[in-house]
């Protein structure tokens, strides 16, 4: 369960911001959303069940959405490097526009609920190395160290001498100290970075990721049914969905001659890269590159007359519309948090996708039967019909803006002296919240062009 996130200098965020699950003590007009849209955790804290993140284009949304990635990879695979790859640099993208947060390490920070254990871990890093680090946890409600990490020194709290002992001499500037304990098999490092695996986050319109997630979740008979269930419950008209598996044909590379031009040459070695990691992408990805699936959608054809209904099997990439596809590929991730109580986090959810449908997958979080689990929904979104309290609470609306300096600042609706029964959207729209385009040049440009 996610209870904060955390970032600072990364992107487009220059001073720290703080994004919340935490649930405030506001009350909704609709009093059956304080009932259904948080829940129960770790004693007396109350967590929501999804949060949207609104803003005008560029305004720093994915970015938001982008540190948590970035976080989630750099824990699970910064100990894998290999020794002889130490001299990489760390993939950070510190904030450019300031001469000031040039040098200066990014902050990463996140707070959570792991067997009904709160624990805070974060780090700070630069292009060449790992700053600081930390981790505590609260058994209940005192927050004790397990270790910090200060520049090339490490201190072990009571609770973590013997998981951590020796592991600092295993541990490169450029990797985590918890990763590395859990490398060695650290039991509490290993239930950290048990809950960053199980964080699902989708960036990107185009996620083949989650494509190729859902397609594997096929494999298994009771997950089959469920996104079947999905797709047919979201009346696309589809009643049951194939795989067929198709074998493609290996890439013959051949060497290049001398004289090729160098934007060859370069595209080229990419292409050998690319071939060269088939095996390492197939491991990790659990799925082979030598074969890939058509799915075909299965619809209801009618016979002449009376006459007993057939199926007829569409491919889902040449047949059916880019909103199918898309929600053929979230169907997997969909299904496999709610079944496991865990965290998604989708950046654009709301792209080529009716609003209905869009207002559906968030209601599928709120709905306490269909999400027993208490699974957590955070979305990017532009469509405005979400804005709706009979939908979402004001502590589950969040905004993010730009400011004069080209920084991003992150703040919640529930920080306005907003009414129970405010229109959110009619109010969005006119500008009282902030977070939307300025437009006001466009009148001027077009009359220059005339």
């Amino acid at each position: 369960m996610l209870i904060e996130f955390s970032v600072a200098n990364y992107r487009s965020f220059r001073d720290k911001v703080t994004f919340s699950m935490v649930a405030s003590s506001l009350k909704e007009k609709n009093a059956e959303l304080n009932e259904t849209n948080l829940f129960a955790a770790h004693g007396r804290l109350r967590l929501l069940t999804s949060a949207a993140i609104y803003g005008a284009n560029a305004s720093g949304k994915s970015n938001l959405i982008s540190a948590m990635n970035f976080m989630r990879r750099f824990v699970i695979y910064s100990a894998n490097i290999r020794e002889e790859e130490d001299s990489e640099e760390i993939d950070v993208e510190p904030f450019r526009l300031s001469t000031e947060t040039d040098t200066e390490p990014s902050f990463f920070e996140a707070v959570f609920v792991v067997k009904d254990r709160r624990f805070r871990y974060g780090f700070e890093a630069t292009a060449e190395r790992v700053e600081a680090e930390w981790l505590y946890v609260a058994p209940k409600a005192r927050e004790s160290k397990l270790f910090e990490r200060e520049g090339d020194g490490i201190t072990l709290g009571e609770k973590y001498r013997t998981e951590g002992r020796d592991m600092a001499m295993r541990t490169r500037p450029t990797a985590l100290f918890l990763s590395v304990c859990a490398q060695f098999k650290g039991r509490i490092a290993e239930e950290v970075l048990d809950w960053f695996r199980s964080l699902g986050i989708a960036t990107g319109l185009m996620d083949i990721g989650m494509r190729k997630f859902t397609e594997r979740m096929f494999r298994d008979k009771d997950s089959a049914e469920a996104i079947e269930a999905l797709l047919t419950q979201l009346d696309l008209g589809i009643k049951a969905v194939r795989l067929e598996n198709v074998v493609v044909p290996a890439p013959n590379v051949q060497p290049l001659r001398d004289d090729a031009p160098e934007d060859m040459r370069r595209l080229h070695g990419e292409v050998r890269k690319m071939e060269s990691a088939r095996t390492v992408f197939s491991e990790v990805a659990d799925f082979n590159l030598d074969e890939e699936e058509v799915v075909r959608t299965v619809h209801r054809k009618t016979g002449e007359g009376d006459g007993p209904e057939m199926d007829e099997l569409f491919d889902l990439d040449k047949d059916e519309s880019e909103g199918t596809k898309k929600l053929f590929s979230l169907s997997g991730p969909l299904v496999d948090t709610l079944r496991r109580g865990n965290v998604l986090i989708i950046d654009e959810l709301d792209a080529r996708l009716h609003p209905l449908l869009t207002k559906e997958i968030v209601r599928l979080f709120n709905d306490p039967v269909r999400n027993a689990r208490h699974a957590q929904l955070v979305f990017a979104a532009q469509d405005t019909d979400l804005l709706d309290n009979r939908l979402l609470r004001r502590d589950q609306i969040w905004f993010v803006e730009k400011d004069r300096q080209g920084a991003s600042y992150l703040y919640s609706l529930a920080e306005f002296k907003v009414r129970n029964d405010a229109t959110y959207e009619k109010d969005y729209i006119h500008g009282r919240y902030g977070a939307i385009p300025f437009l006001g040049g466009m009148r001027h440009v077009l009359r220059e062009q005339e």
